[in-house]
């Protein structure tokens, strides 16, 4: 079990953007995937929402259409924050689907487009749904005084409404190992941005922990599938390969993420209430990853967790990946469900793979919180 460090940060900045919400039978009927159990047919809604759990989508393929949405998001939670670019000492992307691939190109333009100094060095990560805790965990080590983090997925970019048949019409792809299932990758997944400034508090109460788990999991040994494979696109395969394409698709390694993604979740748990006694009574929120809502609902459930204490947005807008945690609190903001320095807890597991939590507060507007 991993031991947590003190985490010394506030939430002083936030903005969210989901794409548009679209119900799952119409998004069905966009998407055209064929029913294989019956033939020359597509699949209705009914049957995604029966396999999937999801009753909508959040769908923005004509908004979300390049890497200009980031800075407008940024910019949203630097006004949030009451800062400027200048206050900034560390710029941290997380995202599995970048606009760009080569060369932090996301990170680069966003951090040229916001006009961060350039003695400032941007960090691009390629993670998935738990990027905001390895995030946490580098602004921490970093020991940087104040962070803006921008998560963000985009699947409508490069599933059905682009070059989407690669993953609707997948059921043909024997290439991708998980070919057959890749139009549940473009059915869950939605789109999402968020950004949030995490300034230093040093009279903090919060904590915070990280783990692979590629040594060693839950007593026994490490997790070494990816549970999110994505072969295709580097150097083992090339673009312009013949079946470099076929390969550059998100297959989930299903079995993988449904044992991993309940285990993960309970050992963060456990190392909550180890180190924390009564954790859950004490934050006022749990906001956990949102992979689906049948997996959301049987964690909170063998945890004791209410919907009200772990709220959930997967059945409404699919798995937004990073984002997904950021869009319940501001949720709640907006709402008032929260009042400032309301204590409220972070706990995410995902691809890689990798998973961490953290405690801390909400101080918007607050340059030193």
């Amino acid at each position: 079990m991993v031991a947590p460090n003190s985490f010394a940060y506030k939430i002083t900045g936030l903005a969210v953007e989901l794409g548009d919400q679209v119900d799952i039978a119409t998004w069905a009927e966009r998407a055209g995937i064929p029913d294989k159990k019956h033939p020359g047919s597509i699949m209705s809604g009914k049957a995604l929402q029966h396999i999937l759990g999801v009753t909508g989508k959040a769908w923005a393929p004509d908004r979300f259409t390049d890497a200009s949405v980031l800075t407008q998001v940024a910019r949203t939670a630097l006004d949030s924050a009451a800062i400027t670019v200048e206050d900034l000492d560390a710029l941290i992307l997380v995202s599995c689907t970048p606009f760009q691939v080569m060369l932090d190109q996301d990170a680069l333009s966003l951090a040229r487009d916001l006009g961060l100094p350039d003695a400032v060095a941007p960090l691009q990560l390629g993670a998935g749904c738990a990027g905001l805790a390895r995030a946490a965990e580098l602004t921490r080590k970093m020991n940087s005084e104040r962070a803006l983090v921008v998560t963000y997925n985009v699947t409508s970019r490069h599933a059905v409404d682009s070059r989407g048949a690669v993953y609707s019409h997948g059921v043909g792809n024997k290439d991708h190992p998980f070919g057959e299932f890749l139009w549940a990758s473009a059915a869950l997944f939605s789109d999402a941005l968020a950004a949030v400034v995490l300034t230093r508090a040093p009279d903090s109460d919060g904590m915070s922990f990280y783990s692979r788990d590629t040594r060693s999991f839950a007593g026994g040994p490490g997790i070494t599938d990816p549970l999110i494979h994505y072969p295709g696109g580097g150097a083992e395969h090339p673009p312009g390969e013949r079946n470099s394409t076929l390969l550059m698709t998100y297959g989930m390694n299903s079995d993988e993420i449904i044992d991993y993604y309940m285990r993960g979740m309970l050992e963060n748990h456990q190392t909550l209430e180890q180190h924390r006694p009564g954790y859950l009574d004490q934050v006022s929120r749990v906001y956990t990853h949102q992979a689906s809502p049948r997996l959301v609902e049987a964690f909170a459930e063998s945890v004791g967790m209410s919907q009200e204490k772990a709220p959930s947005n997967a059945a409404r807008f699919g798995n937004t990946v990073s984002p997904s945690t950021l869009a319940l609190l501001q949720e709640d903001l907006a709402k008032g469900a929260l009042s400032a320095e309301d204590p409220v807890c972070f706990s995410v597991v995902g691809s890689g793979p990798e998973r961490g939590a953290f405690i801390t507060s909400v101080h918007l507007g607050s340059r030193n919180p």
